[in-house]
C-alpha cells in the first residue's frame, strides 16, 4: 500500500515545513511503514544549517523516521483521530550527512507495544547507504480533532 502527500496528512498533523514525509512507499497497519523524503536545496532550515554548506540536521532526519512509525500506528482503525508523540530516542547513529538531492529512504518496525508506549526500530538510507539508524519510543495520545 502507498500514501502520498495528502493522505499522509490526513492521518498526521505535522504541516509544513515540519511535515518531513513525502510518500509512505508501503506499510503495514501496526507493524512497519516505509517512506521517502525528498531532501530539496528549498527545505527552510538550510537557510541556517549551513548557508555555506547544506547538511540536514540530525534530529529532523530522527524527526522524518518518527513520522514514518507514526503513520504504522496511526493506519490502525483502533487509532483514528489520535496523535504520536516522542517519548525517546535511543542508539541513535549517524553514518553519512543528507544533502540537498538526496532521497532519504526511511523504515519503521513497531516491535514492541505497551498500552501507549511504543518502540519502533528505524533506519533512514541514501543511495544504499545508511544515514542514520535509531530506536524511537512512541506515545500514542486522545487528539484534538
Amino acid at each position: 500500500m502507498e500514501l502520498n502527500s495528502n493522505q499522509i496528512a490526513e492521518l498526521l498533523p505535522h504541516r509544513y515545513p515540519f511535515a518531513l514525509v513525502d510518500r509512505i512507499t508501503d506499510f503495514e497497519p501496526g507493524k512497519w511503514a516505509k517512506g521517502i523524503k525528498c531532501v530539496s536545496v528549498n527545505e527552510l532550515f538550510f537557510c541556517g544549517h549551513f548557508p555555506q554548506e547544506h547538511v540536514m540536521p540530525g534530529v529532523l532526519i530522527l524527526e522524518a523516521m518518527a513520522q514514518v512509525g507514526a503513520v504504522a500506528i496511526l493506519s490502525c482503525p483502533e487509532n483514528k483521530g489520535k496523535i504520536v508523540l516522542f517519548g525517546g530516542v535511543k542508539n541513535a547513529r549517524f553514518k553519512r550527512r543528507v544533502i540537498p538531492g538526496d532521497v532519504l529512504e526511511m523504515e519503521c518496525e513497531l516491535t514492541k507495544q505497551k498500552g501507549p508506549v511504543g518502540i519502533g526500530v528505524c533506519k533512514a538510507v541514501v543511495n544504499g547507504e545508511t544515514a542514520c539508524s535509531a530506536e524511537l519510543t512512541f506515545v500514542i495520545e486522545e487528539g484534538t480533532k
